[in-house]
């Protein structure tokens, strides 16, 4: 059986693309990282694949407003051959940056499958700084991206990741069980006695996704989270899983947001 090939965004500040396509490769898919002007110049064509990533980084310093310019060269040039992308069922994720690229070009939460609006924002952190460091996510809907996950503990490394919305578009988003991650107080937080919500997100949403599920965005990186021994306790908890007699896992949880992915298609 033919392993799903994933479309990796890279060029202009992008600057995660290698550890992503790690995640992918691990999962089982066959993995591309193509540069923007690759696509636009038809060297590669964006439906010869079934997921399409945007990943973390600072496309074009931010300059602009984090992932604006990023999204608006992308709807200028390749919005038809995205637009078909999505209408084949085929999967969309975004992280960190990449969230933000998708929400400037209204593939989140694209209310009423209307894609091609932004409808909601990334802000400025709430202490107006860059946060790089640990913390804990609950999933709170079925998106695919999703299956068999509860809790996960990840990386954000963002400035702006302080999800918002207007009172009218948030209540929807609630209605329809958009919400995909939650910041909480779990495992790693407690660990390092840290708040829970550093960067003042709005109802603690660290992901949502569209109406189908296939396309998430997500402010964490689980590209940075997939190794056990990358958590900052893994040494802690490698010492207890000896003292009960179990084996240390080579994989943490988020690896398996990778692996739901390429699941999806076999």
């Amino acid at each position: 059986m033919n392993k799903p090939k994933v479309l990796i965004f890279s060029g202009f500040g992008i600057n995660s693309e290698e550890e992503t396509k790690v995640g992918f490769d691990l999962a089982g898919g066959e993995s591309d990282i193509v540069h923007i002007n690759d696509l636009i110049n038809k060297k590669f064509k964006i439906n010869d694949y079934q997921i399409l990533v945007f990943p973390g980084g600072f496309a074009y310093g931010d300059d602009t407003g984090a992932g604006l310019a990023y999204a608006n060269k992308v709807k200028n040039h390749l919005w038809s051959d995205l637009e078909k992308f999505i209408k084949n069922k085929n999967l969309v994720i975004g992280i960190c940056n990449g969230f933000q690229i998708i929400v400037n070009l209204g593939l989140l939460p694209a209310l009423n499958f209307k894609y091609g609006k932004r409808e909601v924002a990334l802000l400025h952190n709430k202490t107006a700084r860059y946060v790089c460091r640990w913390v804990d996510v609950k999933v709170t809907n079925n998106s695919p991206w999703l299956k068999d996950l509860d809790e996960i503990p990840i990386v954000i490394s963002h400035g702006e990741g302080k999800f918002f919305a207007d009172e009218k578009t948030l209540k929807e988003i609630k209605q329809k069980k958009l919400i995909a991650l939650n910041y909480i107080k779990g495992e790693i937080c407690n660990y390092q006695n840290l708040e829970y919500n550093p960067t003042g997100t709005l109802d603690d949403i660290a992901g949502i996704t569209d109406e189908s599920g296939r396309i998430l965005g997500l402010m964490p990186h689980p590209e940075r989270a997939m190794f056990f021994t990358q958590r900052p306790d893994w040494s802690l908890l490698k010492e207890k899983l000896k003292r009960e007699g179990k084996k240390m896992p080579l994989y943490s949880p988020a690896i398996q947001i990778f692996k739901n992915a390429i699941d999806y298609f076999k």
